[in-house]
């Protein structure tokens, strides 16, 4: 080798040292990074999965990437957090009939009618119907079911999850009369005789008759669950209410590389479930975290099961009742603060967050870091926000203060309407917030998510006012609720919620700045790529 030859060989080796190989970088962008000084960055690199460096264009010179990503200034944010949500039931919703939307009873019949067409199924299943979007807000009955399918059960449950109807096939099914009662739920009746409404624990007389969904039919349901958290920006999952059986499923098809979405599965309160995990122990891997506790304290505003302290302003006599007495809720809370893990309540009415305040406070006090969320948070008495504080979570979705505005007054009033959905109070108090959709309920488009917490108004209504704007959260507030306080809620900050060092690589790409754009441009906002591990999971672009 000639001197020449060896000078360049020498030069070579020293320009390809100083320059590390990495997996992926991404430059030329408009980073949020969340982290504690909320910095931004133009440039990150990825290498086995994990963010290695942030900084500015200099790292294009420094890395020598396997796959690089010229944003062209595109914002960057870390992959959104959904904190409250239903990944089954959005998954499965593809076997029921959709009736989201629906005016009335008549359309129902109608939407049945053309599901039934295609699929010609032995029960018919559907979800989304709401009352109170029709002319008449009161709870249907089910004559005109009764009359279109009299033999064959259909089963249809409220957009919240907290009320069926069914049709007269499906009562008799299930072997329900006039003389049967329930506790901590309502069979909706009227001049004594039953409607087809069931609420709250009521469904469950209903549930039974219901047939299990396949093996091969749930994989297929959480498949194409995840394909939608995907497309909307989404790495991240907590969800509420999992069956052990199902747990098991998750982690397996996780650790199969079927699954790749990451899930905060919080347990169903069942015993066997419950009791399996405190003996054996938590669950925590790079894709599944289980350590926490689902409880249900009361039913939903809209179908009025919500726990108030005083009546329904429009049904009077009528402050629905708890799902779980103080004593049992007590017992419970002491059992999982002795183990250290997590407790997660639904509560919605004033009564029910009550309750649950005291309970936690009671159960907590010796507890340095237990973070217990509860679960919607959304009526609150005046006298109890004091009672939240950094060892309580309100977990909750911005998008129902917007659904919920045109008919909440109805059932509370003016003046309870005031503390209700207060998010801004709550964050006061507690310090953080996490945020969600509670999908399928509400629409799983986080940009929903971010536009109520921020304008406290429905969408596509730009002339419209906001709802009590005084508990509106800044973007700031509310991108944090979606990403680093999301994160911290499910005991996972040091791993993701922000784009730092040693993180998961989870980020994803828009197509425009939702820090900086019109507000009322927010919901117009595309999701570019979502990236996962360093690898592009979903993408319109690239």
């Amino acid at each position: 080798m000639n001197k020449k030859s060896l000078f360049l060989l020498i030069i070579f080796l020293i320009a390809t040292g100083c320059s590390q190989r990495v997996d992926l970088l991404v430059h030329n962008a408009k980073i949020y990074t969340a982290n504690e000084s909320f910095d931004k960055a133009s440039a990150f690199v990825v290498k086995d999965g994990k963010f290695m460096d942030v900084g500015g264009e200099e790292l294009v010179k420094k890395y020598s990437p396997a796959n690089t990503v010229n944003a062209r200034g595109l914002a960057v944010f870390p992959g959104f957090i959904d904190s409250h949500a239903h990944l089954l039931s959005l998954g499965l919703n593809q076997f029921k009939v959709d009736l989201r939307d629906t005016k009335s009873d008549d359309e129902i019949i109608e939407r049945i009618k053309k599901h039934q067409g295609r699929h010609d199924q032995k029960m018919i299943l559907g979800s989304g119907w709401d009352q109170n979007k029709w002319d008449n807000p009161s709870f249907p009955d089910n004559q005109k079911l009764n009359v279109s399918f009299p033999d064959i059960p259909v089963v249809l449950e409220r957009i919240d999850g907290h009320a069926l109807l069914v049709n007269k096939k499906a009562i008799e099914m299930a072997g329900i009369d006039q003389a049967t009662i329930v506790e901590g739920g309502q069979i909706i009746k009227q001049k004594g005789k039953l409607t087809g409404v069931f609420v709250d624990n009521a469904k469950k007389l209903i549930q039974k008759i219901i047939p299990e969904f396949s093996k091969e039919d749930i994989i297929e349901a959480f498949l194409k669950a995840q394909e939608i958290c995907f497309e909307n920006g989404l790495t991240t999952i907590s969800q509420g209410g999992v069956s052990k059986k199902n747990i098991f499923l998750i982690d397996s098809l996780q650790r199969n590389d079927i699954l790749k979405l990451r899930v905060y599965a919080m347990i169903e309160n069942k015993p066997h479930a419950i009791d399996h995990f405190i003996r054996e122990g938590k669950i925590k891997t790079d894709l599944l975290n289980v350590r926490s506790v689902k409880v249900f304290a009361d039913g939903a505003l809209g179908s009025r099961g919500a726990a108030l302290m005083d009546d329904y302003s429009d049904q009077k006599s009528h402050k629905s009742s708890l799902l779980i007495s103080k004593d049992s809720l007590m017992r419970l809370a002491n059992l999982l603060a002795e183990k250290s893990f997590q407790m997660n309540t639904h509560a919605i009415g004033d009564a029910a967050n009550n309750l649950v305040l005291e309970v936690y406070n009671q159960a907590l006090s010796f507890k340095e870091d237990p973070r217990w969320r509860i679960e919607h948070a959304q009526v609150i008495s005046k006298q109890d926000f004091p009672s939240f504080n950094t060892k309580i979570i309100p977990s909750i979705q911005p998008v129902q203060a917007t659904s919920d505005m045109n008919w909440a007054i109805d059932r509370l009033g003016k003046d309870r309407l005031k503390s209700a959905y207060a998010y801004k109070d709550l964050l006061d108090w507690a310090g953080v917030l996490a945020l969600g959709t509670d999908f399928p309920v509400e629409d799983i488009n986080p940009f929903g998510t971010f536009y109520a917490a921020v304008a406290r108004k429905p969408p596509n209504e730009e002339s419209s006012k906001s709802f009590q704007p005084e508990n509106a959260l800044t973007r700031y507030e509310a991108l944090l609720g979606m990403t680093r306080w999301a994160a911290y809620a499910n005991f996972e900050e040091n791993e993701k919620g922000s784009i730092e060092v040693g993180k998961f690589a989870d980020f994803i790409i828009l197509d425009q700045d939702i820090m900086e754009v019109n507000i009322e441009r927010v919901m117009q906002t595309r999701i570019v790529a979502t990236i996962l591990n360093g690898k592009i999971v979903f993408s319109n672009r690239f």
